[in-house]
């Protein structure tokens, strides 16, 4: 009997089977860390093979093949990573530019571990209604950077309305990962999309502008226009997994095509003579923003953001 998880609690995952039925099942103990060096080796989206056990209830015996999946790190726990959702076809990063602010650092490795994983990413800019003059010149900086590297960015709200229905349209028939952090609006934009889902919202801390986790574990929830959406907790930190220092450019779109050109083909991008990616940044081709931060993720600053306040964000896109 095989089924997919679209709910994880920990300890006992939902599971849904072929027929629509959802059963409760936990993880064999033997399984439980084999070949794994996550915290959770089963994650929302997996297929997984069932056996029956008492009470109605089954045992995963097996984790099918994935076509993909997210990992990430806390930036606290080193030789910690989790499994954040498997066989996705894009994932969506909720970002807004106030109340809280979304770090450009937070950005970059979330899309760096997207490349690295095969997931395609779309920026999705929430609380568009509550801009003022000075967010929305940032709002545009973003959009103009990150679509020089080649993502696709949308503008929503999810109080007036405003690009939901193009939203809708790019979840469509897709199994979507929901992310970003706490307080952008996740829950409150999922509820938008599916009516009845009645997620849980918070509010933000007026001493730190961060908002409090109100999605405690990750679940798959199906949309009526067609596709899921898979919502998770809240993220404050995004750490790298199993990344290479030489191949961090790679996961750079737009550092990775110019590479070719460079002088040396182990070429860091940082100080070597006759580097294209260098010109192309003295050139105000590549964003100031997306550059510095592919030099802090070299160096292994993981925890570091060269704009956390903004610094240095100007009209260089």
């Amino acid at each position: 009997m095989t089924g997919r998880v679209i709910k994880s609690t920990g300890s006992w995952y939902k599971v849904e089977l072929q027929d629509g039925a959802l059963v409760d099942a936990r993880l064999r103990g033997a399984m439980r860390l084999q070949g794994s060096k996550a915290t959770n080796p089963v994650a929302v989206g997996d297929f997984v093979d069932l056996e029956p056990e008492s009470e109605g209830r089954y045992a995963i015996s097996m984790v099918q093949p994935r076509k993909n999946h997210m990992v990430r790190r806390s930036v606290n726990l080193s030789k910690k990573t989790q499994v954040i959702a498997a066989n996705i076809d894009q994932a969506v990063l909720v970002c807004t530019i106030a109340a809280p602010k979304t770090l450009y650092g937070f950005m970059d490795r979330f899309l760096a571990t997207a490349e690295a994983y095969g997931v395609p990413s779309l920026l999705l800019f929430n609380k568009i209604d509550a801009y003022g003059e000075a967010e929305l010149e940032e709002l545009n900086y973003r959009e103009l950077a990150y679509s020089k590297a080649g993502y696709q960015s949308l503008r929503v709200s999810a109080i007036t309305g405003e690009g939901l229905e193009e939203l809708k349209a790019a979840l469509q028939d897709q199994v979507t990962l929901f992310s970003g952090h706490s307080g952008v609006g996740k829950s409150t934009l999922a509820n938008a999309l599916q009516p009845g889902l009645d997620l849980k919202t918070g509010v933000i801390s007026a001493a730190h502008g961060q908002g409090q986790h109100t999605t405690t574990f990750a679940e798959m929830h199906p949309l009526h226009f067609g596709g899921y959406l898979i919502d998770t907790p809240g993220i404050r930190g995004f750490g790298l997994v199993d990344m290479e220092r030489d191949q961090i450019g790679h996961y750079f779109p737009e550092i990775f095509a110019l590479s070719d050109a460079c002088r040396f083909n182990n070429c860091t991008h940082e100080d070597e003579p006759n580097c294209a990616v260098r010109s192309a940044y003295d050139a105000h081709q590549i964003a100031p923003t997306r550059y510095e931060n592919y030099l802090s993720m070299l160096h292994g600053d993981e925890g570091e953001d060269p704009y956390r306040h903004g610094e240095g964000k100007g009209s260089q896109a």
